[in-house]
């Protein structure tokens, strides 16, 4: 049996979708608050069978946090694809982001390593890989840099990332992709999902970054395909396609039939923009919406090398053009 952890979120839900139509016996966790509905409704984007594949689905409430929970659900599995995660840039969840994101982990490769499972395909991001000195592309021998300034969601995955090798160490087979920014259905009100919610109401400016983005179809396809081969003590950064935001934002706009972007905000006034809401936090105790490193990232371009997976797998990824377009029409149709 297969379990799923973080079932209900976009990766674990369209994963459930692609084993569940293979015809594999899937389990899935959730947690106590966790909408089991958003899982069926993605399912029903891509088949008249949703009803019958979600049926198909074991669901055990389990937190990654609480042991005990966890232990139940890990009752029989043989293969392992974690995918529970908590996601935020904000330093005052870092606790939070630790709790879920290490302990949790550490929770799974424990349970991974007592119960004999065969193999854990664990889910991290390009977050945890360092920038290369020379300006070229990130790849997957670009090793964290602790002296960067990293944010404190790329430090509880490269936490995540740590006992995921330790575990590998201690004899299991388990490997690690690095996916870019994940577009695809979901949760629209959280991660990427809140890219298309806001480009549906209209987006007047860009700026001049850039980072590599993916389909989580293209996600989710690869996790299996080097989970089936049983591939072991590697990892594979999963980007499709490094893109500007710029570019992005255009292709969001004339998918939902908008105006293009084109008023530009450069790097100094996003720098004077995060001074100035820092300021107006401080001053009227509200949350901040755009911090230092926030505007660093809006506004440098990043890329990634996914040639190794392309070239291991022959691998083809979705055109970002048909992403969008597939996309942007189910949110209009779920809106």
């Amino acid at each position: 049996m297969i379990l799923v952890t973080g079932g209900t979120g976009m990766v674990g839900a369209h994963l459930l979708l692609r084993l569940t139509q293979q015809g594999h016996v899937v389990r899935a966790t959730h947690r106590t608050n966790s909408n089991l509905n958003r899982v069926r409704e993605i399912f029903g984007y891509f088949t008249e069978d949703a009803a019958l594949l979600f049926q198909k689905i074991e669901w055990v409430e389990a937190d990654i946090t609480d042991l005990p929970t966890l232990e139940k659900a890990f009752l029989g599995i043989t293969q392992v694809y974690h995918c529970a995660a908590y996601i935020s840039f904000k330093s005052k969840d870092y606790q939070k982001l630790k709790s879920i994101n290490i302990q949790g982990t550490a929770h799974v490769v424990n349970l991974c390593l007592a119960n004999n499972v065969t193999h854990l395909c664990h889910v991290s991001s390009i977050a945890t890989l360092g920038t290369p000195i020379d300006g070229t592309a990130a790849h997957e021998e670009s090793h964290w840099n602790p002296e960067e300034d990293n944010n404190v969601y790329a430090i509880s995955k490269y936490g995540a990332e740590m006992h995921v090798w330790r575990g590998i160490q201690e004899g299991l087979k388990a490997v690690i992709v690095n996916p870019g920014v994940i577009l695809g259905e979901g949760n629209w009100n959280s991660g990427s999902g809140r890219i298309f919610k806001k480009a549906s109401k209209g987006i007047s400016y860009y700026t001049s970054g850039g980072s590599g983005f993916v389909d989580v179809k293209d996600v989710v396809q690869i996790m299996t395909a080097i989970t089936d081969l049983q591939i072991s003590n590697e990892r594979y950064i999963i980007v499709g396609h490094n893109t500007t935001y710029h570019k992005l934002l255009t292709l969001l706009a004339e998918g939902f039939s908008l105006p293009v972007p084109k008023r530009h905000i450069g790097k100094k006034t996003l720098t004077w923009l995060s001074y100035l809401d820092g300021f107006l936090s401080f001053l009227f105790g509200k949350k901040r919406r755009l911090d230092k490193r926030a505007a660093h990232s809006l506004s440098t371009i990043t890329e990634y090398n996914a040639s190794k997976i392309v070239a291991q797998l022959d691998y083809s990824f979705i055109p970002l053009e048909k992403t969008i377009q597939r996309v942007t029409k189910n949110y209009s149709s779920s809106s």
